[in-house]
């Protein structure tokens, strides 16, 4: 990152970005108190989301949803409406905000190529569109336990179909966060733009052909992958390794951002390096993150947004690499990805970045000093099962990370890290430890504690023996 694109990328938010978030704010506090007591206020909210999106062929549906909500009338076509409505205004804030950073970091991105037409298929979510429909009429101060329990049929007939389970994780991981939040009335402030985004996602994919499965037609690579950094999304029943990387494709092809994930089910007390155990599957890939390997892949799967579908079997480790270097050389010049529709919002956006030779300014929140810009490091994100901490970060001086807009703010998220520590260089990765913790407290504290994973395995065993 240069430190003049970077000023101007902090100083200079897009034209018309708070008057969208104000948009959707309004439609989102209708979705708290619910489409069965809007009042003239919300009402107007829906009306304002409607006039939105006007000039789009969205338009005069939007505005007959909106009449239809505020007479007490909505259907699932009219909440589909709304949702793709709300989706579409964050979606122009998120193209606005990642074309301003492209335009910083010089970044190319390839076009977005049109969706081939779904093939007529059964209708598998007329019971999550209800229980959709049920929360939207409720609002989140009318939800119980009751009303997150009827939706416990439909989701467990999505889980037993393959090809539904991104629906039904949606749903279920929605459902789950009403349940541990009821009544939710009595909440003082419930995450409301996060459930109306987990709503207005969960009903758009709750449509035939919404969200294709990975078929035959999806093109395969083959070539060298280097992962720069991996970042870890981690919460009580799940967790998903997500590796970022640059791939050079076999045949002499410009070389491209790419990203491709592993994800496995787990329970609450499965926490810090131990998560790296239930990875087993991928012996490859984790000793290519510990190791710090390069990969040769062989035909795997590439989605359009840049997401590699993982084989292990399919790939190999290859010669030790230095990921600073390689971003310093790679990173400028490969093309990224196009971003599909239904994943266009705001806090989806993930660029990596290198930022070197910059100076750290401490606080309540570090942040890296570049020239005249100044970009706040976004510490929250440290995977508990990494050698990376904010003091590390607040040592270093170059970065590996991910920009993100959080907030209303770029932040940058560190996936690796060089620094001086009691006057010795220190280079840390987020899948350091993906084989094993290397820091010998560690190896003592779990030690001491046991292996949760191979305890509740050997647990599991017992029950299914009997």
């Amino acid at each position: 990152m240069l430190a003049t694109p970077l000023k101007e990328l902090l100083d200079q938010a897009p034209d018309g970005l708070p008057e969208a978030f104000a948009v959707v704010g309004g439609f989102d506090d209708a979705l708290v108190h619910g489409l069965a007591r809007l009042g003239e206020e919300r009402a107007a909210a829906l009306s304002a989301l409607a006039g939105a999106v006007a000039a789009t062929p969205l338009g005069e549906r939007a505005a007959d949803a909106a009449a239809k909500a505020a007479a007490g009338s909505v259907t699932d076509d009219d909440l589909a409406v709304l949702a793709g409505a709300r989706a579409a205004l964050l979606g122009a804030a998120h193209d606005a905000l990642l074309d301003s950073l492209d335009t910083a970091l010089g970044r190319t991105r390839a076009p977005l190529e049109p969706a081939a037409a779904a093939p007529p298929a059964a209708d598998p979510f007329a019971g999550a569109r209800s229980w959709l429909r049920e929360l939207a009429i409720a609002g989140w101060r009318g939800v119980d336990h009751d009303l997150v329990a009827a939706a416990g049929q439909t989701i467990e007939a999505l889980l037993d179909e393959p090809r539904l389970r991104r629906q039904a994780a949606l749903l279920d991981g929605l459902a789950a966060e009403l349940r541990a939040c009821c009544p939710v009335a009595a909440m003082p402030r419930p995450p409301v733009r996060r459930w109306a985004d987990l709503w207005t996602r969960a009903l758009l994919f709750a449509r035939p052909g919404a969200a294709p499965g990975i078929g035959e037609d999806v093109p395969s690579v083959s070539g060298r992958l280097f992962v720069l950094g991996v970042d870890v999304h981690e919460h009580a029943t799940a967790v998903q390794v997500q590796a970022h990387g640059v791939l050079e494709p076999a045949g002499g092809e410009p070389p491209r951002l790419v990203r491709t994930s592993v994800a496995a089910a787990k329970v609450d007390t499965i926490v810090g390096p131990a998560l790296w155990r239930l990875f087993g599957g991928y012996p490859v890939l984790l000793g290519a993150l510990a190791g710090r390997h390069a990969l040769e892949v062989t035909g795997l799967p590439l989605l359009a947004s840049g997401d590699l579908i993982w084989h292990d079997d399919r790939a190999v480790a290859g010669e030790p690499f230095d990921p600073f270097a390689v971003a310093r050389i790679r990173l400028a010049g490969a093309l990224a990805p196009a971003v599909p529709a239904l994943d266009r919002h705001p806090v989806r956006i993930a660029e990596p970045v290198l930022a070197e030779d910059y100076t750290i300014e401490r606080g309540e929140r570090p942040a890296l000093r570049l020239g005249e810009a100044r970009l706040e490091f976004d510490l929250d994100r440290l995977p508990s099962c990494g050698p990376l901490t904010p003091e590390l970060v607040a040592a270093s001086t170059a970065c590996i990370g991910l920009v993100r807009w959080d907030a209303g703010r770029w932040l940058l998220q560190p996936l690796a890290v060089a620094a001086t520590v009691k006057r010795k260089p220190v280079v840390a990765h987020g899948g350091e430890w993906a084989t094993g913790p290397t820091d010998p407290k560690v190896v003592k504290a779990e030690a001491r504690s046991g292996d949760a994973v191979a305890v509740l395995r050997e647990r599991a065993g017992r029950l299914l023996r009997r």
